[in-house]
């Protein structure tokens, strides 16, 4: 009798919580897509479908054009603070990811060719060509792939803090929470169930990690960020992300083939370990490296200026072919 009361007693604890996380998911309000963007009312959000997923977008200025790619579980607005600039020298385009921002959340798993094949179809539906692509994290490894499969669209990549490495592991080198957190996140039902209970204080110190400085994060983005994360689904979509994430260390096979030039951006405290870093340059034939001071992952927050002063560089730098 005494076992079947502890047994009661164990299923009561190992379900509750869940039923629990249902619950507070489901009364969560759904945010509405905003109209425009918060931080350049005057730059048009459009809307491009392909393959089926509506991703969402932006463009804006004058010049050649210059393709921006977010980090994971980020979207267009962590550019935020260098769009404006290079807007002035560039025609600039960024755009969420499927399953991230505003962009359709199809359900299915986020393995690394689903962006692989989002972002060589988003330069064809718009017809871009002899793109400089740069990136951050995710968006870093994307067109370093791109590059090495000879995408005729992409003349140069500026990869800032690849996310290449460690096994996928590096979301859990940002900090303690974070470990804690995408640590359980892959254990079925009990990831699930964490996810469910997400709130917006533990997510602020997820994104903390990730910069030199939480200074470096306005507050209006964070809560931009919270907002795309109560979307119906959204959990879910991450959850595939990182349950999928050790197949991004697999890009480094393809590092060999890239036959384009190539600036590998790091911050001194980026989550990469410096071993790491050496060894995507000697990969990549006749790349270059920066390491920018006072740096996290996630630079064009934290060092805006940087960021902006390499591409910039790189981009009008006359150089030849690996």
């Amino acid at each position: 009798m005494t076992m079947t009361k502890w047994s009661v007693l164990f299923l009561l604890l190992a379900v509750v919580p869940v039923l629990i996380s249902y619950v507070v998911d489901g009364l969560r309000s759904r945010p509405v897509e905003p109209e425009g963007l918060s931080w350049a009312p005057d730059i048009a959000i459009k809307h491009v479908e392909i393959d089926g997923v509506r991703l969402r977008y932006i463009t804006t200025g004058e010049g050649p054009p210059l393709v921006l790619l977010h980090t994971l579980r980020t979207q267009l607005d962590i550019f935020q603070k260098i769009i404006p600039e290079l807007s002035r020298h560039f025609t600039v385009y960024a755009f969420d990811y499927p399953g991230h921002g505003w962009s359709d959340i199809s359900g299915e798993a986020l393995v690394p060719e689903v962006f692989y094949d989002a972002t060589a179809n988003f330069l064809e539906a718009l017809d871009i060509n002899d793109a400089v692509v740069a990136g951050v994290s995710i968006g870093g490894t994307i067109p370093l792939v791109l590059a090495a499969r000879h995408n005729p669209r992409i003349s140069k990549v500026i990869s800032i803090n690849p996310y290449d490495y460690g096994k996928g592991g590096g979301l859990r080198r940002s900090s303690g929470i974070a470990n804690l957190i995408f640590t359980l996140a892959v254990v079925p039902v009990l990831g699930d169930t964490v996810m469910r209970l997400r709130n917006p204080m533990v997510e602020r110190m997820i994104f903390e990690g990730g910069v030199f400085t939480p200074e470096s994060l306005p507050p209006f983005f964070l809560q931009k960020l919270w907002d795309v994360g109560t979307r119906a689904g959204y959990h879910g979509s991450f959850l595939s992300l990182i349950r999928n994430a050790e197949k991004w260390e697999d890009a480094r096979e393809e590092y060999q083939n890239i036959q384009i030039p190539v600036l590998l951006v790091y911050g001194d405290q980026d989550w990469s370990h410096p071993e790491e870093r050496t060894t995507n340059q000697q990969a990549i034939p006749g790349s270059g490296m920066e390491t920018v001071p006072e740096g996290s992952h996630f630079l064009p927050m934290d060092r805006p200026q940087e960021v902006i002063r390499h591409i910039m560089e790189f981009s009008t730098e006359t150089q030849e072919t690996p």
